[in-house]
């Protein structure tokens, strides 16, 4: 009998693991640019179905972030694809915008609809927001604050998939801290070898 929920677990988690491995391994090899962009490509991929596993658990901020990460991603594939001119300005501006947005817009939504901030899970989901957001557009410039970042998001949302019995994503979410800590230890001895 097939199980919507564990395929969309599958799905999302599978494509979110392998842009945190493609990002990792690139972050220490020379001309790694076609892994940068499968990585962001790979994100991109993930994104609807966990757009539809947090909406179906009624995460709508998470899930609103999950497709507000979009202009980083794509930022992220012109970064990658054109380190010398990483896009248009206005383009990076815009992104840097709605980032932010983002960010202020689902944290207001959330502690005005929950009347405060109420629920462990309604943190984590801020964590998240700020983790992600904020990390994926930190990456998508390279810089590598934006996996510290990601290991705020990766250790948020292992908790948050708990509380909801999403025991194969916090698994997934569980290696992908692995690989997200791993990626920040390459960009760093990267940063310290061009030295």
């Amino acid at each position: 009998m097939f199980n919507a929920g564990l395929f969309l677990q599958i799905w999302g988690g599978f494509f979110y693991l392998l842009a945190k491995l493609l990002l990792a391994f690139s972050e220490d090899k020379a001309g790694s640019k076609k892994l940068r962009i499968s990585g962001w490509i790979s994100y991109l991929s993930g994104i609807p179905a966990w757009v539809i596993i947090l909406a179906g658990n009624n995460d709508w901020v998470v899930a609103a972030v999950e497709l507000g990460s979009i202009p980083s991603m794509v930022l992220g594939i012109l970064t990658a694809w054109r380190p010398d001119n990483a896009g248009n300005k206005i383009f990076v501006t815009f992104v840097r915008f709605f980032t932010f947005f983002t960010i202020i817009a689902g944290t207001s939504y959330s502690i005005y609809y929950f009347h405060g901030i109420t629920t462990f899970s309604q943190v984590l989901e801020i964590l998240i927001t700020i983790g992600f957001l904020l990390g994926s557009y930190l990456l998508a410039k390279n810089n590598t604050t934006g996996w510290l970042l990601f290991v705020l998001m990766c250790i948020s949302m292992i908790l948050l998939m708990v509380l909801q019995d999403k025991l194969l994503l916090a698994s997934l979410q569980g290696v992908s801290l692995i690989v997200v800590l791993t990626g920040y230890i390459k960009a760093i001895k990267r940063k310290h070898y061009k030295r």
